[in-house]
């Protein structure tokens, strides 16, 4: 079992040390290589001691507590990110930024892209939100990204350029649709961005008061997936509890 432990912890270190995309997925598998072992040296101390065993059973009650709430909080963001919103009528539509590599957008921006140019296509008289600021390496802001890349239409694109966080995506948004003269408070608005993240946008919308449908991209890569996937799960969280 030790050898397993250690090829877990191994993997994991190269996948936080090697650029790849999936730093927390090493981070996750250390983690679950140092739970194993306390869970181990917990078994062992349980066997010696009635002390012991109180606190295996407290232990691995926790572990089933922690790994069922992982589990409905997964199937969550799985659900909504296979969401087919394609038929709900929409009174507005925002596109979350991602990044961007100089001038170049990144693989889960050009996914939103994609995602958006196909969504718009049939949404052609509604108005647009491209969202998202310009952060450290990308030389133009992830708004101005998306607009150069989506094909022109009769979508009327309005720019947000400010934002550094979903929450701000939303909030400078909805300010934005409001000086459009949409109503943000009964308006229903489709929000692209990847699939992964799609249940915790919502979440973060209905914060800003905003009565959003997902509109899901997928990423290129499985595996790039899985590990966002995993993340967000833990971004839930977060988000629910602090944000």
């Amino acid at each position: 079992m030790g050898i397993f432990i250690i090829l877990l912890a191994l993997t994991g270190l190269a996948a936080v040390v090697i650029p790849n995309g999936m730093r927390f997925t090493g981070w996750l598998c250390l983690g679950t290589a140092a739970v194993w072992t306390l869970g181990i040296l917990v078994v062992r101390w349980g066997r010696r001691s009635r002390a012991g065993r109180i606190c295996r059973r407290i232990f691995f009650a926790g572990l089933a507590l922690g790994l069922a709430a992982l589990a409905g909080i997964e199937a969550a963001v799985i659900s909504w990110g296979e969401a087919d919103n394609a038929a709900v009528p929409v009174d507005a539509v925002i596109v979350l930024g991602a990044g961007v590599n100089g001038e170049e957008p990144s693989a889960a921006l050009w996914s939103r892209i994609r995602a958006a140019d196909a969504y718009l296509e049939t949404h052609p008289d509604i108005p647009v939100v491209l969202s998202g600021g310009q952060g450290a390496g990308e030389a133009i802001s992830e708004a101005e990204a998306m607009r150069r890349s989506l094909r022109p239409g009769n979508n009327r694109f309005l720019l947000e350029e400010r934002s550094a966080n979903t929450a701000q995506n939303f909030a400078f948004s909805k300010a934005l649709l409001e000086e459009y003269g949409l109503d943000t408070r009964t308006a229903v608005i489709a929000v692209v961005t990847n699939d992964f993240h799609c249940f915790r946008s919502r979440m973060i919308a209905r914060k800003q008061g905003l009565n959003t449908v997902a509109v899901p991209a997928e990423l290129p890569w499985w595996w790039l997936t899985g590990n966002y996937y995993l993340r967000e799960a833990f971004a839930v969280v977060k988000t629910a509890l602090l944000d």
